[in-house]
């Protein structure tokens, strides 16, 4: 009788827990990246799991597998969905008056700058670095192709108002990506003897250099 007790215990336990979790068909992908970005700021990437994912989620893990089949879908996906967010948010803060030339060379810089100060920008790199190296040297990640459509706009329209000398647009669009991709990733151990915003204003240089017709 007492092991019965229990047994019905525990079953009215995942009753209520199946009724307290919202149904999949309301959860969206939004809500769980939240809460992945939650775990990922708490423990890192690599302590992340599934079941922490879905238990900060309120969500079955099965509701989380049919959306993110593995730990490293969930994090591209939020990586993804963050940086770009957030590279979009610097370039339509920038002067609208501007040359095209300018509005790149401030998107990039402030880009930099966001990317470097970004908390979860911040907690890969501390803790879970390695995991980038893929994206350096293999192959390139939604978040640059991201970038690069932004800066491709403004090189396209440069070009044709003048402000950016004519060349090869991909070219163009790559090297500005691997020159800011590299600030980035190396910018706060480079500051242990010179001076952020000295390097910076030396990058704003680089680019705009760079760009000039």
């Amino acid at each position: 009788m007492k092991a019965e007790r229990h047994t019905a215990v525990r079953v009215r336990s995942a009753l209520a827990e199946t009724r307290d979790r919202p149904a999949a068909s309301r959860v969206s992908d939004d809500d769980l990246l939240d809460a992945a970005k939650q775990c990922v700021l708490a423990s890192g990437v690599r302590r992340t799991t599934l079941a922490e994912i879905a238990r900060t989620a309120h969500v079955s893990r099965m509701t989380l597998y049919r959306r993110f089949p593995d730990v490293r879908s969930i994090l591209a996906a939020l990586m993804t969905r963050e940086f770009g967010a957030l590279l979009h948010a610097v370039a339509s803060e920038v002067r609208p008056a501007s040359s095209a030339r300018e509005r790149l060379v401030d998107s990039a810089v402030g880009g930099v700058r966001a990317l470097v100060a970004d908390p979860l920008m911040r907690t890969v790199l501390d803790l879970d670095a390695d995991l980038l190296l893929p994206y350096v040297t293999q192959r390139l990640g939604a978040t640059q192709r991201l970038a690069e459509d932004v800066v491709r706009a403004l090189v396209e329209t440069g070009q044709r108002e003048g402000s950016v000398r004519h060349g090869d647009v991909a070219a163009q669009v790559r090297a500005v990506l691997l020159v800011v991709q590299s600030f980035v990733l190396s910018l706060r151990p480079a500051t242990v003897d010179v001076g952020e915003e000295t390097l910076l204003a030396e990058l704003r240089h680089v680019l705009d250099a760079a760009l000039a017709p």
